[in-house]
């Protein structure tokens, strides 16, 4: 139990009606989870609205009840507090009762379109194998040190990130790695927390159903480094432009890493293979098992922070070459008698399928073929389907157009979307076959030995959502089932 006044505290409240000198169980938004002595938080969400809730609240046993409209009608038993912004009240509310955990541990947030999961997933290896308690709230999964718990988003509701930290505190874990996404800032999920630094990697299509223009998306992302503090670093990949605008009303220390252009921290592609990259990091190489331009740019990111968290120069890069990658990033098996190079990636916007491809283009001889397979999500933003399907149709042999998680849209209407984006002369290299399973099972079929097919647009997945259930599915698992009964 814990007063509602300690628990309110930094909050910006409207009115009161009630007591606050009241002593409550716990903090929830989710009216189906409300028990006796909780607190009630009404968000207004984009398909619902909390305070239509109130009233369900109230009947099993609510205290208090906080939000932006006042209710008509009121409870003499119940404590009403109105505020201005109930996203935000509940960040700054979460954070106090969890006893700010934040404050804490160092914490460090990645923003950006592509590479959030693959940073903060690398760093959080990279400090565990230096030896360090380490936390990691990413898409994949949460750890609390060696604790792995389930994830369900990008970046957490505030309630649930100060859960998971607080319980780092109890675990002695002195480093977490957060991944922090457009929607997670726009809604003060992360809000009350104290970042030690963040990174930003890259800005591209992505998100615009929920975010109206790429201007608003930008911007959203650089409100979280306008809000870091004066203690804080802000490193920034100074290769996309929208580095430097990340920078401009930071408090932070600026810290700037690129490979093309002028920067604190610089690395160079020496070589380039499916077994890995060389790289010149600092004047220092290094060789790792991460594969394609698009992870020399997330190591030199991922050793820049190791850097400014204190790790010794000689042991990061040692460390660097150690890592190992993460699921559905750049996955591959290769069939035993046909050696057919089967590779799974998470790639679901313009900007990742293009550098995965590409990725792949400069690495194969050119002798063999490439197949790829690929969806778009529905209910998502349909502008991204025709330049996915352009992008497949140009740089693979064989593009096969299929469903991703189609959610409550009709797949065909998907696929449709996609092959507006395909140019007359790509007709004869695309496909389009509803059925994901039997897409990857056409996409083995086609191939001949030495080709290569990327799976793209679920990565490490294991489930496809139509008409709101999710049922079993892993491509990874799927191709190589394909692949080992075809070779036999």
């Amino acid at each position: 139990m814990m007063n509602l006044k300690d628990i309110l505290y930094k909050v910006a409240i409207e009115s009161v009606v009630g007591t606050t000198d009241v002593q409550v169980s716990k903090i929830e938004f989710d009216s189906r989870k409300i028990l006796d002595k909780d607190i009630f938080v009404a968000l207004k969400g984009t398909l619902v609205d909390g305070h239509d809730y109130i009233g369900k609240a109230e009947e099993l046993g609510v205290s208090v009840v906080v939000c932006q409209d006042m209710p008509q009608e009121k409870r003499d038993s119940v404590t009403y507090v109105e505020v201005a912004d109930a996203n935000l009240a509940l960040a700054m509310m979460a954070n106090n009762f969890y006893g700010s955990p934040s404050t804490n541990l160092k914490l460090v947030g990645v923003t950006g379109t592509n590479g959030k999961t693959t940073i903060a997933s690398l760093l959080y290896q990279l400090f565990k194998k230096a030896g360090y308690k380490a936390g990691l709230l990413s898409t994949v999964k949460i750890m609390v040190d060696e604790k792995e718990y389930k994830a369900t988003h990008t970046t957490p509701d505030s309630l649930t990130i100060n859960r998971y930290l607080g319980l780092m505190n109890e675990e002695g874990v002195e480093f977490c790695f957060m991944e922090v996404s457009s929607h997670g800032i726009d809604q003060k999920r992360t809000s009350g927390l104290t970042f030690k630094g963040g990174v930003f990697t890259n800005l591209s299509h992505d998100h615009l159903d929920y975010h109206n223009t790429f201007a608003e998306y930008r911007d959203v992302k650089k409100k979280f480094f306008d809000e870091l503090p004066k203690s804080a670093f802000a490193l920034v990949n100074t290769d996309d432009k929208n580095g430097e605008v990340m920078l401009q009303n930071t408090k932070a220390q600026k810290i700037t890493y690129a490979l093309k252009s002028y920067a604190d921290y610089k690395a160079q592609i020496l070589e380039n293979q499916f077994t890995g990259l060389l790289l010149k990091i600092n004047e220092n190489e290094v060789w790792t098992k991460l594969i394609g331009s698009f992870n020399a740019y997330n190591l030199l990111a991922i050793y820049a922070t190791g850097e400014l968290l204190g790790l010794e120069k000689t042991e990061n890069l040692r460390l660097i070459s150690l890592l190992e990658s993460v699921s559905g990033r750049f996955q591959y098996i290769v069939s035993k008698q046909e050696k057919i190079t089967a590779i799974v990636d998470y790639a679901h916007t313009p900007d990742a399928l293009k550098n995965v491809l590409e990725t792949i283009n400069n690495i194969r001889t050119g002798n063999e073929q490439l197949l790829t397979v690929v969806g778009c999500g529905g209910d998502r933003d349909k502008t991204k389907r025709p330049k996915m399907a352009h992008i497949a149709s140009a740089l693979s042999n064989k593009a096969l157009f299929t469903s991703d998680n189609p959610r409550s849209e009709d797949p065909s209407i998907i696929i449709s979307d996609m092959e507006k984006g395909v140019p007359a002369e790509y007709y004869n290299r695309t496909l389009s076959i509803t059925d994901r399973k039997q897409a990857i099972k056409t996409a083995c079929q086609l191939a001949e030995t030495n080709d290569i097919i990327l799976i793209a647009g679920k990565g490490h997945e294991t489930y496809q959502e139509v008409n709101g259930e999710r049922t079993d599915f892993d491509d990874l698992k799927i191709v190589k089932e394909v692949l080992e009964k075809l070779n036999k």
